[in-house]
């Protein structure tokens, strides 16, 4: 079973849900951090490198010679990633998203390919977890192209969790796509209500099954629970606003570990996933 961990906002606690569902798990399990642009879980699971994979990707160059500035590739190109000055075309690689159609329009093949790094891809094993993180280079604007290439690191034949970016733009999508259940984190505040609506129309628009996490309860109101309960969208799990998380939070602790008697309502939450899972209709 493959599980996102997503939400419409940042900071509503969607990495601390990732990190201590898949300690929680009490088996084999691999967690994808496809927050690429700024990946967090190795903070709290602290687990040993044993691997670091750079991630490139094929990006045109221009023979100049042979270029005839016919401009065939400027047009294919639907990114701007090549743009022409009455001459041999300018390539801007952070542009481009490696698709190659350049080089096979091009009628006189002047354009080759050559590598673009974009980010790296760290592993590390913590006991049971196995965990990816992609880390996009600074400056370069792929995220989507790198979330795609941790996906693609997935063992089908173990469970995985993937720790989505925030929000709904391409990176998020892109790490939903062909996941069988989605966990929507949010917050009790009029903010947490907005962004959740937004991130509830994503996923019904892919069409994948779903729940919510609602993280801090007694912070904000009871608007979050009156719309999941309008919408018919369960709520797998609750978190108290405690003080007790947040301090260990702040020292990079998990929160199963410093607080064992949480352990309990993660290892629901699985139950929880499974029940609604099997369903295999989003709400």
């Amino acid at each position: 079973m493959i599980i996102a961990v997503a939400s419409g906002k940042g900071g509503t606690g969607k990495t601390t849900i990732s990190v201590n569902l898949a300690k929680a798990f009490g088996a084999p399990v691999q967690l994808l951090d496809c927050d690429v642009e700024e990946p967090n879980a190795h903070l709290f699971l602290r687990g040993v490198l044993i691997g670091e994979e750079e991630i490139s990707i094929a990006v045109p160059e221009i023979n100049a010679t042979a270029c005839n500035a016919c401009d065939d590739c400027v047009k294919f190109c639907q990114f701007n990633a090549l743009a022409s000055f009455c001459s041999a075309p300018l390539v801007f690689p952070e542009l481009c998203h490696g698709c190659g159609g350049c080089a096979l329009v091009c009628p006189r093949d002047a354009i080759r390919e050559r590598d673009f790094r974009i980010g790296v891809i760290n592993t590390f094993v913590n006991e049971n977890i196995t965990l990816k993180s992609g880390c996009l280079d600074v400056g370069v604007s792929l995220a989507s192209a790198l979330v795609n290439s941790v996906k693609s690191r997935l063992d089908k034949g173990v469970t995985a969790i993937l720790d989505a970016p925030p929000g709904t733009a391409c990176p998020a999508v892109a790490t939903l796509r062909g996941v069988d259940f989605v966990l929507l984190v949010t917050e009790p505040t009029p903010f947490g209500l907005h962004d959740l609506k937004l991130a509830v129309d994503t996923v019904r628009e892919l069409r994948l099954p779903f729940g919510v996490v609602i993280n801090r309860v007694g912070i904000g109101d009871d608007r979050v629970h009156r719309f999941c309960a309008d919408e018919h969208i369960p709520v797998l799990l609750e978190i108290p606003d405690d003080r007790r998380i947040a301090e260990a939070y702040s020292k990079g602790e998990l929160i199963v570990e410093a607080l064992p008697e949480y352990r309990v309502l993660f290892e629901r939450l699985w139950q929880a996933i499974t029940r609604e899972a099997g369903q295999g209709t989003a709400p």
